[in-house]
């Protein structure tokens, strides 16, 4: 059953579209991979899911809701949880004070689960021995880690994941994997935009392809590499 539909999703701005017609649905408990050249529309996508965007036509339903106009707070309540390419958290509090902060605003949870889950999450993501230093004295995997554990602590039924990736050496990379695939074996359904494809299709069972804000391409990942058209498009991108 879907957890996730969107049906023709299209935004402008002027007159750069952005999101043209984009539709696809996601599984319950499905990971799900959206892959594209810089500026395909990956990220607008998630902005849209969001609710950072509104849509300009098209409708978005979660978990048997309409969500297309609800703003971004009420879709992280109702379960969307998503990390940013580039790490925000709050440098001047600590990484356990970061996840609370999430917790506190972005679930329903009460102020005692709030704290006992939060403990659960830092062992989840390797960041218990880290819980009481600054954020902003954190190398990149512990950031990438602890974007991760505050989307977490929002208790997503649906986790965005934003080319969380990225800049890792190979072995910081496998082991983000294996935290990610062990977040999904749970059974939390995962939408991630990467470039690292290796990483992505380890994990995912289907790839959507995005160019110019619209999908070209849905299927297995073996199916949609192998795509003489995908294969055009990330020309001079290691495949």
């Amino acid at each position: 059953m879907p957890i996730l539909v969107l049906d023709q999703l299209s935004k402008s701005f002027g007159a750069l579209k952005v999101a043209d017609q984009i539709s696809f649905a996601l599984d319950e408990g499905e990971a799900l991979g959206v892959i594209g050249p810089n500026g395909a529309g990956k990220s607008t996508l998630f902005n849209l899911i969001t609710g950072n965007f509104l849509v300009d036509s098209g409708s978005i339903q979660f978990d048997g809701r309409d969500m297309t106009r609800q703003p971004p707070m009420p879709r992280c309540l109702a379960g969307i949880g998503r990390t940013f390419q580039i790490p925000q958290p709050f440098e001047k509090l600590t990484v356990f004070e970061n996840l609370l902060v999430a917790a506190s605003f972005g679930s329903n949870r009460t102020e005692r689960e709030v704290g006992d889950r939060c403990a659960d999450i830092l062992v989840e993501t390797g960041l218990y021995s880290k819980a009481n230093q600054l954020a902003g004295t954190l190398g990149l995997l512990q950031r990438k880690r602890l974007e991760l554990a505050r989307a977490l602590a929002t208790d997503p039924k649906l986790l965005l994941l934003d080319e969380i990736a990225g800049g890792l050496t190979e072995g910081e990379c496998q082991e983000l994997v294996e935290t990610i695939r062990a977040i999904h074996r749970r059974g939390v359904s995962i939408i991630w935009v990467e470039h690292v494809l290796n990483a992505l299709t380890s994990v995912v069972s289907r790839l959507v392809v995005l160019h110019f804000g619209r999908v070209i391409g849905i299927g297995e990942p073996a199916a949609i590499m192998a795509s003489r058209e995908v294969r055009e498009i990330y020309l001079g991108i290691e495949v």
